[in-house]
């Protein structure tokens, strides 16, 4: 029973990871706009077929991840400044109306180009148990893939001038524009930066749950919670938010709803932190003069 236990929960952390990572590119894109990019997931889906055409095309699995992170990096770039930047001073529905039209319109292109039939998407670790058989090699191999990606980002915001004016730029763009920092592309940059570690998420969960224009719907589900739950206006938070949510869904679906129901816990997760404390574990209230 024990084994089992320290099973659901080191697995819990290996795809807590990704939905970390997703979550956090979710945060990333609500600290610019403040929406939720419901088309995050889809971009993700995209940007691992773009990874798998490389692979397919007989490049190595890392060189073709590379070129998939920077394309993505790219793509994220082109639509904030295309489709967003009209879109600054627009209402609030109007953003939204484009974020579920970007989804529709992002994941019917992955059909239309790549197919929509089920691929199988090579993993570059072992596949053998490690850790004394808790953990697979794709697992233990995504989980430090992750956290280094993690651990790049925070380093990234907080020791670098670039990353120090993003952050500006994203809390405050008025100030921010008086002291000279560009906000217009730092907004790009991070659309830019979200659609990049999204790519990174695809990548590791595709050969586990193999790959097709909806594979990332229900890890979205999952990403969302975890931003939620640990705040969605704060980068850390989305990051514990995201493994607390990989422990819970695994812990959950082996002892409490079973495996078929495990998506009804994100759900439960979503209800609960906004009824009961809507800015999270780790978000601020924000008070606006009316």
């Amino acid at each position: 029973m024990l084994a089992g236990v320290i099973h659901q929960i080191m697995s819990g952390i290996a795809t807590g990871g990704i939905y970390a990572s997703v979550a956090l590119a979710l945060v990333m894109i609500y600290q610019a706009t403040h929406h939720v990019n419901f088309a995050q997931g889809e971009m993700a889906t995209f940007s691992t077929y773009i990874a798998l055409t490389f692979i397919n095309a007989g490049f190595p699995y890392w060189v073709a991840f590379i070129f998939a992170v920077v394309l993505s990096f790219a793509i994220g770039v082109a639509i904030e400044r295309i489709l967003m930047r009209p879109l600054a001073n627009a209402p609030v529905l109007a953003s939204v109306g484009v974020f579920i039209g970007l989804l529709l319109v992002i994941n019917a292109m992955s059909g239309w180009f790549f197919d929509y039939t089920i691929k199988q998407f090579p993993s570059p670790f072992p596949d053998h148990p490690m850790l004394g058989g808790f953990l697979s090699g794709h697992e233990l191999g995504s989980t430090c893939v992750t956290l280094l990606v993690l651990i790049a980002v925070y380093l990234f915001f907080r020791h670098t001038r670039l990353g120090l004016a993003m952050r500006a730029a994203a809390f405050n763009p008025t100030s921010s524009r008086l002291v000279g920092v560009r906000v217009g592309w730092m907004l790009a940059l991070g659309w830019g930066l979200a659609a990049a570690i999204g790519a990174v998420a695809g990548c590791m969960v595709a050969p586990v749950v193999f790959l097709d224009p909806n594979m990332m719907s229900g890890i979205l589900l999952y990403a969302f919670a975890g931003a939620l739950l640990g705040g969605i206006d704060s980068p850390l938070g989305a990051v514990l938010g995201g493994f607390a949510v990989g422990v819970i869904e695994n812990l959950g679906g082996a002892y409490l709803v079973g495996t078929e129901l495990k998506l009804t816990l994100a759900l439960v997760i979503i209800v609960a932190v906004l009824t009961i404390k809507p800015t999270g574990l780790l978000g601020r209230r924000v008070y606006s003069r009316v």
